[in-house]
């Protein structure tokens, strides 16, 4: 096998190519995202989390980080699938709450949404669990103190699903102590030191973490 042709963003293409076609609202919100450099987790890290969820027949999902929902439309989409239940969508500020639920009554999917505007694992903390799904997209200097409620929140059999566990190559930049980039190392390696966790990373995207709670 040459180098040459397997490269990163050959691979990546070759993955979003295989997402099969999103409904208009969930490209309109791909192409928002492109056009305003704001970060989602794209089409192929959201079918991804569709599968996750269809495959765990989740009905209770937590998210810590929501943007302007459109992770929170893979994962509602999945949830009506598996026969209803609640997607928990959370964030800072009370515009990017609107335009989320904007787009998900559109999508026909608000209805099974819990709306946060509030610091996101505060809230994680004051909301009853436990949950099927975790997905974990906040700041990454605050990946660390995040796990210990994520963990007592998420059911034994429940999944945690990290995004950004690739932080644009950073993390192999020894130079780099950032607190951000800090933060991703260490999440990671207290996550895979913990026995209580099955953990892998896919390079899929900016690396997305799938750890299982035993």
């Amino acid at each position: 096998m040459s180098d040459e042709f397997l490269t990163y963003a050959a691979a990546q293409d070759y993955i979003t190519s295989l997402v099969p076609p999103r409904e208009a609202e969930l490209v309109e919100m791909e192409a928002y995202a492109e056009k305003n450099d704001f970060p989602i987790i794209g089409p192929a890290c959201g079918y991804y989390c569709y599968q996750l969820a269809r495959m765990m027949k989740a009905k209770s999902v937590f998210e810590l980080g929501s943007g302007y929902g459109y992770s929170t439309a893979w994962f509602a989409k999945a949830v009506r699938e598996n026969g209803g239940g609640v997607v928990h969508h959370t964030v800072w500020e009370d515009e990017l709450s609107e335009r989320a639920r904007r787009h998900l009554v559109k999508l026909g999917s608000a209805d099974l949404v819990h709306f946060h505007v509030s610091e996101a694992v505060e809230a994680l903390t004051q909301t009853e669990g436990p949950f099927d799904i975790i997905f974990n997209d906040i700041d990454k200097q605050a990946y660390p103190a995040s796990l210990p409620v994520i963990k007592e929140k998420l059911r034994s059999g429940g999944l945690l699903i990290i995004d950004n566990m690739l932080w644009s190559g950073r993390i192999f930049d020894s130079k780099d102590t950032s607190p951000s980039t800090q933060g991703v190392r260490e999440f990671t390696r207290s996550i895979i030191e913990d026995m209580d966790w099955i953990v892998s990373l896919a390079p899929m995207r900016d690396g997305m973490i799938v750890a299982y709670k035993k």
